[in-house]
């Protein structure tokens, strides 16, 4: 299970560097990223048992912080914590 938190914090971390605005990006770019990060946050949300579908939007609250809507209805905080660990808490 270790092995996946560590690829989960990966990816989390990836997601953020991915999203960080850069002056000139093109507007395709930050679609594509959108998508990527909507994937990655309903695969961490599937991974904890969360009741999601798909998340159909989401924000960012901060360095590995999101706000994640779901196409239920259901919105859940994801980030890392203190301790490197990927937590999910229903909003």
């Amino acid at each position: 299970m270790s092995n996946a938190v560590s690829k989960l914090v990966r990816a989390l971390v990836l997601i953020s560097f991915m999203t960080t605005p850069y002056g000139g990006a093109p507007l395709a770019a930050d679609t594509a990223s959108e998508v990527t990060v909507a994937k990655d946050l309903t695969a961490v949300i599937a991974l904890q048992g969360f009741p999601c579908g798909q998340v159909v939007s989401s924000s960012q609250q901060g360095a590995d912080d999101y706000v994640a809507t779901c196409e239920d209805g259901n919105r859940y905080r994801v980030f890392v914590n203190a301790e490197g660990r990927v937590i999910v808490q229903k909003t």
